[in-house]
């Protein structure tokens, strides 16, 4: 009678906690195979609460002397468990490596959607202001600051405006590294302004993202109405593939934040922000990192190099680059649950 009641309590105490048991097993052995690495910001998360349950669960099974079976079960489990949360952690550089071996790209597919959103807005600023301007040229000081301008307007000459696109290289490197840094600084302070703007709903994100179209399109058509249209986007595009798409990826982290707040689902507001906030952030940083990359070409490799099929050739090379980094780059390490970053 006394060996069936401890029966019953041991079948009846596995049962109650047996679906928390299951899921440390499954983030151990994931541990286990591919690092800590391998877990997703939630399963980081989730992984100290399951092995302190189970730790718990351990402690009630010794107490009342349930089957040995499930006593074994436990201590293993706890002890794998325990070197999982408490076992060395990943350096610096694997950290670092990891970040954009994984995380990064992972996280741009994640969010393709609003990514998606964020260049079609971008775009349609470009063919906005490049339509306005076309058809008046007048407008382009009502679209262009006199900041961004620096003299490129309708009232400059055909010769002034082909001489900023082929710079005579007379700017020392040192200076064109100081450029490059002051570029690196202001883009980065764009995108997380960008970013930080989808606390209030995301809507100063759509204005942000638009007006800087119109600002590139509006010289776009200012310099295809002189006929230097090739050479003017052969200018851009070799550090705008990559500037341009951190703009649309700190857009796109921005909208994240906007939508989280708008629509909270079934958590409070403050809570899905914070959810949603943690993985548009991973956006974010790559993006900065994109800043600096761009930084470099504009402020070097663009003020060099004159050559338009060399510019064309390096426009392309980014762009192929990019889109197989985000495509592919990290996907045989597991797929990665949208909603989980």
């Amino acid at each position: 009678m006394m060996q069936g009641e401890m029966t019953l309590k041991s079948a009846q105490f596995r049962r109650e906690r047996e679906a928390a048991w299951k899921e440390l097993e499954t983030l151990v052995a994931q541990v286990e195979k591919g690092g800590l690495r391998s877990l997703s910001a939630d399963e980081l998360e989730r992984l100290p609460s399951l092995y302190r349950t189970a730790v718990g669960s351990l402690s009630v099974a010794q107490a009342i002397s349930l089957d040995r079976s499930l006593l074994e079960y436990l201590t293993a489990l706890v002890g794998r468990a325990y070197l999982c949360v408490y076992g060395t952690k990943a350096g610096a550089g694997e950290t670092f490596l990891g970040f954009f071996r994984r995380r990064f790209p992972a996280a741009v597919r994640a969010h393709a959607l609003f990514l998606a959103a964020a260049v079609l807005l971008f775009g349609l600023g470009i063919l906005t202001g490049w339509r306005l301007t076309w058809t008046d040229p007048e407008r382009y000081y009502s679209l262009v600051d006199e900041e961004a301008a620096q003299g490129r307007d309708p009232a400059a000459s055909t010769e002034e405006l082909r001489q900023v696109l082929y710079d005579n290289g007379a700017t020392s490197g040192s200076l064109l590294g100081l450029f490059a840094t002051f570029l690196f600084t202001h883009n980065a302070k764009i995108g997380i302004l960008c970013f930080a703007l989808g606390f209030a709903g995301g809507l100063p994100v759509l204005y942000l993202l638009f007006t800087n179209g119109l600002t590139l399109g509006a010289m776009a058509a200012l310099y295809q109405r002189r006929g230097l249209g090739l050479e003017f986007w052969a200018w851009i595009l070799p550090h705008g593939v990559t500037e341009l798409t951190a703009v649309c990826l700190c857009g796109a982290a921005g909208l994240v934040l906007g939508t989280a707040l708008i629509f909270p689902g079934p958590h409070t507001r403050l809570r899905n922000l914070a959810r949603r906030g943690r993985r548009a952030s991973v956006l974010i940083i790559g993006a900065v990192a994109m800043f600096l990359i761009a930084g470099l070409i504009e402020g070097i490799f663009r003020q060099r190099v004159h050559s338009l099929s060399v510019r064309w050739l390096v426009a392309g090379g980014t762009l192929t680059l990019w889109t197989i980094y985000f495509l592919f780059v990290g996907r045989d390490r597991g797929a990665i649950d949208p909603d989980r970053w």
